[in-house]
């Protein structure tokens, strides 16, 4: 399922035996934490990013239809993805526009490639400090979400950066095959797991010790935004 290494994206129960139930409530904890922030907040973010990949363009839809619906966004930031993978497409304005983009000013592509979710979320990072973003709503299909999450939340942190992000999960049914690979969600969210886990251990992704102190940080400090209110 991962001819290009790493984790692959299909792991089995065995794979997963070498974790403890406790690790296994950390990643439900986060998930339950993550899901609490409303999806109202993200029509009152500075800045609308999207992390492509997996061949899943309702990502890009959804955040294209978003884009277009709220003209009060400043930015869309759109990352690209892993030129190794067979539904690879170029990341260009014309692509794009072939979604449904009619706004430009303001939009923002990774030039680069981005193999894996860590080089997405430093350049998520880099353009939120260079452009000044204030705050930010990560569009992202619901089971890469609390990877993504994390794995942005530890990149800002690792540039001083603490701003509000906002969860917005793609509406997409789960039983929808990826094209990159046909497997579902129901299929994918192990793997998911595993990264989780396995990349805490390598401080690669926010541990839930850090997502707690953020969320309380989020939850006191901008509770006008997180009740629907501009940020």
């Amino acid at each position: 399922m991962n001819p290009h290494g790493g984790t692959p994206r299909v792991v089995t129960e065995e794979d997963l035996a070498g974790f403890t139930a406790g690790q296994f409530l950390d990643v439900l904890k986060a998930l339950t934490a993550i899901l609490t922030l409303p999806r109202s907040a993200a029509d009152h973010v500075d800045a609308l990013v999207v992390a492509t990949g997996q061949g899943e363009g309702w990502r890009l839809r959804h955040a294209i239809r978003d884009w277009e619906a709220n003209p009060g966004l400043r930015h869309l930031l759109v990352t690209n993805g892993n030129p190794a993978e067979q539904t690879y497409v170029d990341l260009t304005l014309d692509h794009l526009r072939g979604l449904g983009l009619r706004r430009a000013e303001g939009v923002c592509l990774q030039a680069g490639p981005a193999p894996h979710t860590g080089r997405q979320a430093a350049w998520i990072a880099d353009r939120a400090r260079g452009l000044g973003v204030a705050s930010l709503a990560l569009v992202v299909s619901p089971y890469h979400l609390p990877r993504a999450y994390l794995t942005v939340l530890k990149a800002l942190d690792r540039r001083n950066l603490r701003l509000p992000v906002i969860p917005v999960p793609v509406a997409v049914s789960p039983d929808t095959p990826v094209p990159e690979t046909g497997a579902t969600a129901y299929d994918l969210v192990p793997g998911e797991v595993k990264r989780i886990l396995t990349y805490m251990d390598e401080d690669q992704v926010a541990t839930l010790g850090e997502l707690q102190q953020y969320l309380r940080w989020l939850w006191s400090r901008h509770g006008s935004l997180l009740a629907g209110a501009p940020g």
